[in-house]
């Protein structure tokens, strides 16, 4: 879960208090943070704190791009059709499967037995 702060500026992005290159150590994944940006060609226009929490650096670093891309949507209604297009505004909508009674896990039965 992300959530953003965006206001117009040099174009620092900080997560968790922490500069981005600090945050995120492959340099993908800071690809994918930036992506919204580079596609409508304002990277470096919008100074960005984030809040991320919960999944792992992979699902966080899609979480504030999902965030990037609804903000600047908001922002300007006409730039939707272009990320859109990218997919950017479509949620990842995976969630974990919940125990069942009678299993070790969600679907690990415990070792079966015969004598």
């Amino acid at each position: 879960m992300a959530r953003i702060y965006m206001q117009a500026g040099q174009g620092i992005i900080t997560i968790n208090d922490r500069d981005m290159k600090a945050y995120f150590s492959n340099e993908l994944l800071e690809n994918v943070v930036n992506q919204p940006l580079a596609i409508l060609e304002q990277v470096g226009q919008y100074d960005i704190k984030v809040n991320v929490k919960g999944g792992g650096i992979s699902a966080q670093a899609n979480a504030i791009r999902l965030a990037i891309t609804k903000a600047l949507v908001s922002d300007n209604e006409e730039t939707r059709p272009a990320l859109k297009k990218e997919g950017f505004l479509t949620r990842d909508p995976r969630m974990v499967e919940r125990k069942k009674f009678g299993k070790r896990k969600a679907r690990r039965s415990f070792q079966f037995s015969k004598r």
